[in-house]
């Protein structure tokens, strides 16, 4: 037989929507149905139990969020109170009895003076309705707007800690979650203080209109004598309004101290008032100073003032004590420097990578004004996750008041690599060469690729689309601008530590490759070289393990990471060569003339840095020029080519083209599979018969 379990709070707090659908139909059932009063007498002690239980928990919880409940909880206590009043008046008025709690306050409590008790109640009400009510609504509602206000700001802090790498996506979505739930609370808080303030009213009016029934009933129908009907129906109404406004008064403290807390302390109400009320000893001594003084005025009773005079006098003393072996000097000063230098530290910290904004340009970033720029740098770090197998860095957002409204500007480990200027609610139309139109509107260039284009407004965003051309919005241009500066700095983006990163995560998986390459065979700093090397010419490195495995066989007698990057590209080639097919799966190549070939092949040089091209300037640029009139060429006919040569020469030809044409695909002939077909498109060499060729050098 399977063991069973012992009952705890948690089989409790497990059925407490159980509980809490019986407390709603037993609410119901004291509306309709008559009850006994020995029932009445348990649901009166259990109603000042709950107010009692409420006020302690509300004081002793450290945040208000961690009673989040307490709107709802408002609304269920007060409707339970409620149906007490009408399930009281309904015995009192019937029978003139509705149990022993209600009589014993409506005798002992006020002694048995009806006068007394309306006085007493009224009182309690006056209190209640118009302080403790009054106050609480009032702040709720100061509360409310105040918190309301402030998400915006709040939820832009916290997304630029995200951006800025100083918290976790998970940390962020955790920090967000709580940001609404604040909301929530304070704006429920806001709607569930009405219910006090009803309440109070409430009670008054079921008082008076239970005071002119019971002498209704007692003198027009059980012939009692108006005054003794006057006494007894008041006694037990008084009675039913305090043991109803007491807990309720209770309740409506505790919405007070709800409402009234302030700051992000972990200490509870009673810890946090006693620790800053006695947190400065004079103002203690001095109270126990003045209170000595009033003891010895004539006619002032002693005991008391000297008495309370003592005892705070010992409080201020001990707390005196206290703060001297607490809060020394040198403390102090260590506190200081220390904040000095972590100061320091944060000013020596330099971003990776990093947006400077225009205040024109922040509605883009607030994702409370429909700013979905965050969004897209998110969407942006996982495609080149998944494209490229490595995690781009937290990208920092701030603003800039010394650019332009509408400008920003991108940087790289604290070097401005490119900027930009949009147009905030406005599109960019860009003519792909098929428009024929002319648009009017603020002229520009797409930052991205120097492309002209026009600014235009929504009222003309689909003309200009039905005119042919492409039409993107503010937040497209800039992601798309960041989108190429990421590409083209891949290698200066993927620091050692990411390698280390790597490595870590391959290890879970291929533990004894990745330590039989680091350190064994090769240094980390040379995978990163090799890494940043593949980066560099848009070669993914997600897979990695390829990439190790490679460098294992190879890496115990080659150490130079440029021809070991050139060996992990031969084993790479297939995810290399596949996105330079066109359609048919051909591959259009430009390729070297062979005795240009040799001769670069001939004048590559080993040196203690690598191997380099040993070549006269004159004939490299001719080499240079010749290349890129070709490739231009070829552009002008549609065609896309890629350069391919001998595996000795390639990274150097790739060296030599990057400045001139750093979109150029260089590619070797290991690379290529040889399962598929190469479609020469032309021939690079020294000499040109064409008429608009560049000048040519003969070797």
């Amino acid at each position: 037989m399977p063991e069973k379990k012992p009952f705890s709070i948690e089989t409790l707090t497990r059925h407490g929507d159980i509980g809490l659908a019986i407390g709603i139909v037993g609410i119901l059932i004291a509306l309709i149905i008559p009850l006994p009063s020995a029932i009445l007498d348990v649901l009166l002690t259990l109603n000042i139990t709950i107010g009692i239980l409420i006020l302690l928990t509300s004081t002793l919880t450290p945040r208000p969020l961690d009673f989040s409940v307490f709107p709802s909880l408002l609304l269920f206590t007060t409707l339970f109170r409620l149906s007490l009043n009408v399930a009281t008046t309904r015995q009192i008025l019937l029978t003139g009895y509705a149990g022993k709690v209600i009589e014993i306050f409506g005798s002992f409590v006020v002694g048995g003076n009806y006068i007394v008790g309306t006085v007493i109640f009224l009182i309690l009400v006056v209190i209640q309705f118009t302080v403790i009510t009054k106050g609480a609504t009032r702040i709720a509602e100061v509360a409310a707007r105040f918190t309301l206000d402030s998400m915006p700001g709040k939820q832009l802090s916290i997304d630029a800690d995200l951006n800025a790498g100083l918290i976790t996506e998970d940390e962020a979505k955790k920090k967000r979650k709580e940001l609404a739930r604040e909301g929530d609370f304070y704006g429920a808080m806001d709607g569930a203080s009405k219910f006090v303030r009803g309440d109070a009213m409430a009670g008054i009016i079921i008082t008076f209109i239970n005071i002119l029934g019971g002498i209704g009933i007692g003198f027009f129908q059980m012939g009692i004598p108006i005054v003794e009907a006057l006494q007894k129906y008041t006694l037990l109404t008084i009675g039913d309004g305090l043991i109803a406004q007491i807990p309720s008064l209770i309740i409506a403290t505790a919405s007070g101290i709800i409402v009234t807390r302030a700051g992000d302390s972990e200490e509870s109400l009673g810890s946090n008032m006693t620790r800053q009320i006695f947190a400065n000893p004079r103002a203690s001594l001095i109270a126990a100073g003045i209170l000595f003084l009033f003891g010895m005025v004539p006619g002032f009773p002693k005991i008391p003032f000297f008495s309370i005079a003592l005892g705070v006098g010992v409080i201020g003393y001990l707390s005196r004590s206290l703060k001297e072996v607490k809060e020394t000097p040198v403390i102090e000063e260590v506190d200081e420097e220390e904040d000095r230098r972590n100061k320091l530290e944060q000013l020596l910290q330099v971003d990776t990578m990093e947006i400077e904004i225009g205040y024109g340009l922040i509605p883009l970033v607030d994702v409370n004004q429909g700013g979905t720029l965050l969004d897209r740098i998110n969407v942006i770090r996982k495609q080149f996750a998944s494209d490229y197998g490595m995690i781009i860095p937290s990208i920092r957002i701030r603003d800039n008041i010394q650019i332009q409204p509408n400008e920003y500007v991108i940087k790289v480990r604290d070097v401005k690599v490119a900027q930009g200027e949009v147009e905030p609610e406005y599109y960019l139309a860009m003519n792909p060469g098929t428009a024929m139109v002319e648009l009017d509107g603020h002229r520009t260039t797409e930052p991205a690729f120097g492309l002209p284009a026009v600014w235009v407004d929504n009222s003309r965003r689909d003309y200009a689309e039905s005119m042919g051309y492409t039409v993107v919005d503010d937040v497209s241009v800039l992601a798309t601008h960041l989108t190429e500066i990421i590409r083209s700095h891949l290698s200066e983006l993927l620091s050692r530590q990411d390698v280390s990163n790597l490595l870590d995560n391959l290890k879970e998986t291929n533990k004894a490759v990745v330590e039989e390459v680091v350190p064994n065979q090769l240094t980390l700093g040379t995978v990163h070289r090799v890494l940043q090397n593949l980066l560099r010419e848009s070669v993914t490195i997600k897979n990695l393990s390829v990439i190790i495995e490679t460098l294992s066989d190879y890496g115990q007698k080659i150490k130079d990471p440029d021809i070991l990057s050139e060996f992990v590209r031969h084993n790479l080639g297939r995810s290399i060569i596949a996105p330079l097919l066109d359609k048919s799966g051909q591959l259009n190549v430009l390729s070297l003339d062979p005795q240009l070939e040799k001769m670069l092949a001939d004048c590559v040089q080993g040196s203690d840095r690598g191997s380099q091209i040993a070549l006269d300037p004159s004939v490299m640029q001719v080499i240079i020029n010749n290349i890129a009139h070709k490739v231009d060429r070829l552009n002008a006919r549609g065609e896309q080519p890629v350069l391919i040569c001998s595996p000795s020469i390639r990274q150097h030809i790739k060296r030599m083209c990057e400045s001139r044409m750093p979109h150029l695909t260089v590619i070797s002939y290991a690379e290529v599979d040889p399962k598929i077909v190469l479609r020469p498109l032309d021939v690079v060499s020294l000499n040109h018969q064409e008429a608009d060729a560049p000048a040519s050098l003969t070797i």
